[in-house]
C-alpha cells in the first residue's frame, strides 16, 4: 500500500511529514518502502493491499521530545523484544493490540528490530467541548507531577487525594489519571473519561493490575503505565505500539526499590543526565530536523542498556 493510499484512508495524520529518502536496502529490495523517520524508529509501507506498516526500531535516543545525536548499540533490539512481550501479555489477557503476530522473514539481518503494525487512527472524543486524543495512565505510586500537584493542593484529575500523602505512597488499588495527547498533555477528570469509555478503562485497569503482579513476581516494580488507544479499520479499539514497555511505563528493580533507589530502568537515567547538562535550554536553538549534539559517558549508556536487558530477561515468559 502506498503512503497516498494510507493518507486517503484517514489512517495517517497530515501533520506528520513523510520522507522520500531510501531506507534499508534489504527491506527496500523486498518492497518495503521507507516513508517516515521518527525520533527512535522508522516506518515502511508494506507490499500488498493490507492496511499495515513495518516499524523498524533504531538505536537512536531522545528525551524531553528532543532528538539527540546519541545512539546506544543494541537498544533497538532489546526494545523490540520487550515490546513483543508486552503485546503478547495483553493479547493473552484478551486485549487487541496494533502489533500483528506476523513479521518479516526471520533470516533478514534487520528482523530483530522489526514489528508489523496494523494501521489505525487515534481514539478521539469530545471532552468539555473539545475533540481530544487520550493517554490513559494508571499509577501504583504517588510520585512525579501528581505528587507535586498534591503538595500544592491541586486536584488535576478529580481524585480528591489529600496533601498529607507521602511521596511513593502505594495506592491500595491503581488510580486512573488520564490526559490529553498533544504538544502538552493536559490532565482530564478521571470520572469523566471513565464514563466516556467504561469498557476500555475497566479492561486496561485489569490488564495493569495483572501485569503489575506478574512483574512483581519476577522482581520488577511497575510504578505507572501509559496506554494509547487507537481504532482499527473495523472500528475496534486496540492498544498502540508501546504496550507495557519502558517507553510507556516506569520499571524499577525490586531490589533497588526496597533500598529506596527509585531510578527507573529506562530513559530516566538519560533524562537525569540531560537535566544536569541543561539539554532543554540547549535545544531551544535547534532548527527543524536538527539533532542536539550531546556527549554521554559510556558508563551511562551501559547502565541504560543494562536496564533494558534486565527487564527483558525478567519479564520474558
Amino acid at each position: 500500500m502506498k503512503i497516498s493510499e494510507i493518507v486517503a484512508l484517514g489512517l495517517w495524520p497530515e501533520s506528520k511529514k513523510t520522507t522520500t529518502k531510501k531506507g534499508i536496502d534489504e527491506l527496500e529490495e523486498l518492497g518495503y518502502n521507507l516513508f517516515y523517520i521518527g525520533k527512535n524508529a522508522d516506518l515502511y509501507t508494506c507490499p500488498g493491499d493490507e492496511a499495515k506498516v513495518l516499524l523498524v526500531r533504531s538505536d537512536r535516543c531522545s528525551v524531553f521530545d528532543i532528538p539527540l545525536n546519541l545512539e546506544i548499540e543494541g537498544k533497538g533490539v532489546s526494545q523490540t523484544a520487550i515490546s513483543n512481550n508486552g503485546a503478547q501479555f495483553a493479547k493473552d489477557a484478551g486485549i487487541r493490540t496494533a502489533i500483528l503476530s506476523e513479521n518479516v522473514d526471520a533470516s533478514l539481518k534487520i528482523a530483530p528490530r522489526c514489528q508489523m503494525m496494523e494501521l489505525c487512527k487515534p481514539l478521539e472524543a469530545e471532552i468539555d467541548g473539545d475533540v481530544v486524543q487520550f493517554e490513559l495512565i494508571f499509577r501504583n505510586y504517588l510520585t512525579g507531577s501528581l505528587y507535586d500537584a498534591c503538595q500544592n493542593g491541586n486536584d488535576p484529575y478529580g481524585l480528591e487525594l489529600t496533601s498529607d500523602l507521602p511521596q511513593w505512597h502505594k495506592f491500595e488499588t491503581p488510580i486512573f489519571t488520564p490526559t490529553t495527547k498533544g504538544i502538552k498533555d493536559e490532565p482530564l477528570n478521571s470520572a469523566t473519561v471513565r464514563e466516556k469509555f467504561p469498557e476500555i478503562v475497566t479492561s486496561l485497569e485489569k490488564l495493569f493490575k495483572e501485569f503489575t503482579q506478574f512483574a512483581l513476581d519476577n522482581g520488577i516494580i511497575i510504578v505507572d503505565t501509559k496506554f494509547e488507544i487507537f481504532v482499527n479499520s473495523k472500528g475496534e479499539w486496540v492498544l498502540g505500539d508501546e504496550v507495557l514497555t519502558p517507553e510507556s511505563s516506569r520499571f524499577i528493580s525490586k531490589e533497588d526499590f526496597d533500598a529506596g533507589n527509585y531510578i527507573s530502568m529506562d530513559k530516566q537515567i538519560l533524562r537525569d543526565f540531560g537535566k544536569e547538562q541543561n539539554w532543554k535550554e540547549q535545544a531551544k536553538s535547534l532548527k527543524a530536523g536538527e539533532k542536539l549534539e550531546v556527549n554521554v559517558p559510556q558508563t551511562i549508556k551501559d547502565k541504560i542498556l543494562s536496564g533494558y536487558t534486565t527487564i527483558l530477561n525478567r519479564l520474558s515468559k
